[in-house]
This record gives structure tokens, C-alpha cells and sequence, in this order.
């Protein structure tokens, strides 16, 4: 059993990982870090809980006193660092934040796109949930696009994550779509750099929990068909289980919950050079505790499906 230990548990992501390290035929906990909820019982918050554990508070300082063969970090973005300094270099490190996602030192876990580029590096940045999307709606038209893709984005109120705002207070988004960071967004420049392809990106949350859609909108450099576009796509993912496609455009409420990405809704122009797909995912699973697990699986040595099935 490899044991993993969690920091920043309190948080919706925190949650699922929980859940999924729990259920792991090959993973146990070796500890539950959140400050606010030190000395309290994980059953206290996750019924599914049986093994008697507790959270506690683990700092940069105690990081050594409490042995894991991965770190998992779930905390907010700028505040990864310092656990990173302090966890052995053996020690599986993957961050969930945006911290690592620019630095080439650090493999970039998207796996169905950059599985082939791990070579058993002990620190994984795993992708953003907006990302995820606009990459896999995105990356099987690389070679045919011209000029930036659009992708215009709408999320549940979960990834604004717990800390109270605007974006994730339910009386402020009744009846509400509400756009934010249109302009440079974290997900934009981070989907720019994987896919070395201008993206332009305009994000918003809405009235609803947990899941996301993309809209990709890509213009072409040469004539299409949607009869080749959509065995483009559908030959691209043959061979990875978590992402279907299909015909229609998927509905963000037939993802929520499941660990999987939905690829479909294929609109061509009547010129065949003006595309348009629609990625659909849950941002607290395939958006990030779901892939997380393929990458700690694959850092592992198991199954990137273990425990995760689709």
C-alpha cells in the first residue's frame, strides 16, 4: 500500500480526493492536514470514513514527521512552495494549483496529452479544470488551425473553491451567468504554453455546483468536412477511456459526478473552415481529483484507471 498524504482537505477537491485515496484498492491515507479542522474526525465530514483517522495541521516545519510516499497539495495558488522545499526528494510531490504549471522541471499531468513525456519524475503539476477542457476540445485540430481558438467557458460555483466571493454565492448567481478575468486568464496562459497555440479565453460561473463546458470555436487554415472532423476526433481518443465523444453536444449535467470528459456538438461552417466543439467535465474529478489519481497511478507503476473507472 502506498500511503498519501493530503494537505489542504477542507476544500470541495480536498473531498473527492478523500473519497478516492479511500476507495483505492492500493492507496491508505497517512495523514489529513487542514488547519481548521485539526483534531476533528474525518467521519465527522466523510461517513464513507472507517479507519479512526484525524485531521491535523502539517506545516513546511513538521513536513518530515509525518512520512507519506506522495504529497498530494490542494491549497489556494502561491502557497505550494514551501511544502515543496520540504518534502523529500523521493517523495511523490503533485500540486493541484497553478504553481508548478509553468515550470519545465515539473511534468505537466494531462495524461491522455502528455502521458508519453513522464519519465518517472517525482514532481507532477496537475492541470487546471477550465484547461483540461479547452485542451482536449482543442488538441485534435492542432495542425489544421488558424489563428487563436476561442473558448468561451461557464463552471459551477464549486471551482471558485470555499472562501466566500461572489462567484460561488449562490444568492448572487440566482438567475445569473456571471463572466470574470476575461482578459489573461491563469487557464488561457497555461493552455497557450502546453499546446504552443494561441488560445483566448472568457470564463464564468453559474447558478449551479459542480461541472463545466467549453465552447471552442477554431477557425481552420484549409477546407473541412464534419464527416473528417469527427473521425479526427473520435480516432484521436480511441484508446482513452475517460474522454468520450459523440455527435451531440454534451450537457454538463450528464458529466457531474463522473471522472470521465465528454467531447462533441461538432458545428462546421458552410465554407468548412469555421469549427466549433463543445468539452464538457466535472471540475472537482476530471478537472482535478480524478486526474490526479491517473497521475499518482502512473507514478506508481498501477493502472491509470485504478480506482477510478469510468
Amino acid at each position: 500500500m502506498k500511503r498519501i498524504g493530503l494537505i489542504g482537505a477542507r476544500g470541495h477537491v480536498g473531498s473527492e480526493l478523500l473519497r478516492l485515496i479511500l476507495s483505492h484498492p492500493e492507496f491508505e491515507l497517512a495523514f489529513v492536514s487542514s488547519r481548521e479542522r485539526a483534531g476533528q474526525a474525518l467521519a465527522d465530514h466523510h461517513p464513507e470514513e472507517v479507519s479512526g483517522l484525524r485531521y491535523v495541521e502539517v506545516t513546511p516545519e513538521s513536513l518530515a514527521l509525518q512520512p507519506a510516499d506522495a504529497l498530494v497539495l490542494a491549497l489556494p495558488n502561491g502557497m505550494a512552495s514551501s511544502y515543496v522545499a520540504a518534502a523529500a526528494p523521493d517523495t511523490v510531490v503533485l500540486d493541484l494549483s497553478a504553481d508548478y504549471r509553468f515550470d519545465p522541471s515539473w511534468h505537466y499531468g494531462l495524461p491522455e496529452l502528455t502521458r508519453n513525456q513522464y519519465r518517472d519524475q517525482k514532481r507532477i503539476s496537475n492541470p487546471g479544470c477550465f484547461a483540461t477542457a479547452m485542451q482536449l476540445a482543442i488538441a485534435p485540430m492542432l495542425e489544421f488551425l488558424d489563428g487563436p481558438a476561442q473558448c468561451f467557458g461557464v463552471s459551477g460555483y464549486s471551482g471558485a473553491g470555499t472562501t466566500a466571493s461572489d462567484k460561488n454565492d449562490p444568492e448572487k448567481l440566482r438567475d445569473n451567468l456571471m463572466p470574470y478575468a476575461l482578459v489573461g486568464h491563469v487557464h488561457e496562459q497555461e493552455v497557450t504554453r502546453q499546446l504552443r497555440q494561441a488560445v483566448q479565453f472568457m470564463p464564468h460561473v453559474a447558478a449551479y455546483f459542480r461541472g463545466l463546458s467549453i465552447t471552442a470555436n477554431m477557425t481552420l487554415s484549409g477546407r473541412m468536412t464534419l464527416e473528417a472532423v469527427m473521425q479526427r476526433y473520435r480516432d484521436f481518443y480511441v484508446s482513452e477511456p475517460l474522454v468520450a465523444v459523440q455527435d451531440e453536444a454534451p450537457w454538463v449535467s450528464c458529466i457531474a459526478g463522473k471522472n470521465g470528459a465528454v467531447v462533441g456538438g461538432f458545428a462546421l461552417s458552410e465554407d468548412g473552415r469555421r469549427l466549433v466543439v463543445v468539452s464538457v467535465l466535472d471540475n472537482l474529478l476530471k478537472g482535478a481529483a480524478a486526474q490526479a489519481m491517473q497521475n499518482l497511478n502512473r507514478a506508481f507503476g498501477y493502472s491509470e484507471l485504478l480506482g477510478i473507472a469510468p
